[in-house]
């Protein structure tokens, strides 16, 4: 005949529970090093130099006034190839070129309302305050958004480039 023996379930409290996982991921982060767990992949450009603007004011060639943005290309530089793109976020605006053509659009997310938190790759700009995709006609191509992103007429007159919301 067996003879059971009595047995824990393994229930450990929130405190110590919380303890080993900070201790598992201490080691672990030790053992890699932190660099190998917060760099970007070389396909997202997740610093696109967000082309900041105080209100009225110029900053790296950007300009807001009201619904209108003026870009000089010859200085604001990052958009001067295909794939290149600017977060204005004072403007709440996201510009790329995409083959020679460029776009414009807003930087608040459908999803829950982020403006500041993009990256953009292969044409498909991400919110990465929850993962939600989008191709450059502002579409969602993967939520949790399941609202297109408000497009902005954009337009090169010489060398500036003007957007207008």
């Amino acid at each position: 005949m067996e003879k059971l023996i009595p047995t824990t379930s393994g229930k450990l409290t929130d405190s110590r529970r919380k303890f080993i996982e900070k201790a598992g991921l201490a080691a672990v982060m030790g053992t890699f090093g932190v660099a190998f767990f917060t760099s970007c992949s070389s396909t997202d450009d997740a610093d696109p130099g967000n082309g900041n603007s105080g209100g009225s004011g110029a900053s790296g060639g950007i300009t807001v006034a009201g619904n209108t943005i003026r870009i000089d290309l010859t200085i604001q530089t990052r958009l001067a190839s295909s794939g290149g793109w600017l977060l204005i976020q004072d403007a709440r605006t996201l510009v790329a070129n995409i083959n020679g053509t460029y776009v414009a659009m807003t930087s608040v997310c459908t999803h829950s309302g982020c403006s500041d938190s993009w990256s953009f790759a292969n044409s498909r700009f991400t919110c990465t305050c929850h993962g939600s995709v989008f191709d450059s006609a502002g579409r969602v191509l993967q939520g949790p958004a399941n609202a297109p992103l408000q497009l902005f007429t954009a337009g090169v007159s010489g060398t500036t480039l003007t957007v207008t919301k």
